[in-house]
């Protein structure tokens, strides 16, 4: 049986990591290989979702989170940089039969590691030309990660957008496969009915639900100024965030300035998001950037209007006519939302659940690892 290990950064409640656990659980229950999830931060929410056929390894026996600030930006980044090699033989080397860097960053340089090209693949998430930000570190950061990704045999992209930002920055010869986010329909649909978010989002007004770390990536700050305005402006709706991140009092600041307290709030993480999003009535996702969302095709299967900036996340809805495409500016977010604020009573809603082709998708994931029977 193929011996087949995974990493990420952590399996806390994130896109990719839930991604990852349902492909994890998938493999393994199917009994087709035998699956290994690496990790440098233990104790992530997801963990406990994990089929007990799954083998979990971390470096640190933490949360990010439980870290010191200190220990976050400088001791730990700095230790795993001079130390990848280490930790690569420690953990991976000649341990497994395909190695997969799930997620960029730092997994992706330690998995780096080693000889063995033809064992590597490269799992890439997010908008490549983006993710860096700007400056001489994001600069040092590129240069480094372009020879990194010459050490993989195999690169997959989550969509063809990504795929397109990345050969615009890179030249690079390794394989590369778009492979859409594998996602467990039945699973979302259940977890959907539990819960009591009926005792949060409530009210005459309309509510609208997006789920998104508390990171810049995610736009929230500029979603909470629009908010604010159309509030003032007498066009009555509440916001509910679902997620959390290091930008949450940098947030919870410009609310209090903005003084709309009482119709946006951050609820902070849920491991079971699927209630609030079900009952809400839009699904927002106003990001800077985006790859491609898990979180847009769970309120699809949960037959959520959806709205969206102009990111490569429009891919994930091209097929979903239940949605609308704001330009991705502070200005673009107002008038988009404003115009559906004034005519919601004539936006179609999406009356049922959209189908998933999760199969197909398994079996590219089969096939990219060498299991298929």
């Amino acid at each position: 049986m193929k011996k087949i290990v995974f990493g990420i950064t952590g399996l806390t409640l994130g896109g990719a990591e839930r991604v990852l656990v349902d492909i994890a659980n998938k493999l393994s229950k199917e009994k087709k290989c035998k699956i290994t999830i690496f990790t440098i931060y233990a104790k992530g929410e997801l963990e406990k979702q994990l089929n007990d056929e799954v083998e979990l390894k971390s470096i640190y026996n933490k949360q990010y989170k439980e870290l010191t600030k200190i220990q976050r930006k400088l001791i730990i980044p700095i230790k795993i940089l001079l130390e990848k090699r280490k930790i690569y033989k420690k953990y991976i080397k000649n341990k497994y039969d395909v190695e997969v860097a799930f997620l960029e960053g730092p997994v992706t340089r330690i998995f780096a590691q080693g000889k063995e090209k033809e064992k590597k693949i490269a799992w890439i998430h997010n908008d490549i030309t983006k993710v860096y930000g700007t400056g001489m570190k994001a600069k040092i950061k590129r240069n480094i990660d372009e020879n990194i990704y010459k050490k993989f045999k195999k690169l997959v992209f989550v969509s063809k957008d990504n795929l397109e930002q990345f050969e615009k920055q890179y030249k690079n010869e390794s394989e590369k496969a778009v492979i859409y986010n594998y996602i467990d329909s039945n699973r979302i649909i259940e977890k959907s009915k539990e819960g009591q978010a009926e005792e949060i989002i409530k009210g005459k007004e309309i509510n609208i639900v997006t789920v998104a770390r508390l990171v810049e990536q995610k736009g929230i700050d500029r979603l909470i100024k629009v908010h604010s305005k159309l509030i003032k402006e007498g066009k009555k709706h509440n916001i509910y965030v679902i997620g959390e991140g290091p930008e949450r009092t940098r947030l919870e600041e410009i609310i209090q300035k903005e003084q709309c307290q009482e119709t946006i709030k951050l609820l902070g993480a849920k491991e079971n998001p699927y209630p609030y999003i079900k009952k809400s009535d839009y699904f927002a996702l106003l990001s800077n950037y985006e790859g491609y969302p898990m979180v847009l095709l769970e309120a699809q299967i949960l037959g959520k209007y959806i709205l969206i900036t102009d990111t490569a996340a429009k891919e994930t809805i091209k097929e979903y006519e239940e949605s609308k495409i704001f330009e991705n500016t502070e200005q673009g977010i107002y008038k988009g939302l404003k115009e559906v604020l004034e005519n919601t009573d004539n936006i179609k809603k999406a009356e049922k659940s959209k189908e998933y082709n999760n199969e197909q998708i398994i079996k590219k994931v089969e096939q990219l690892i060498g299991i298929t029977i």
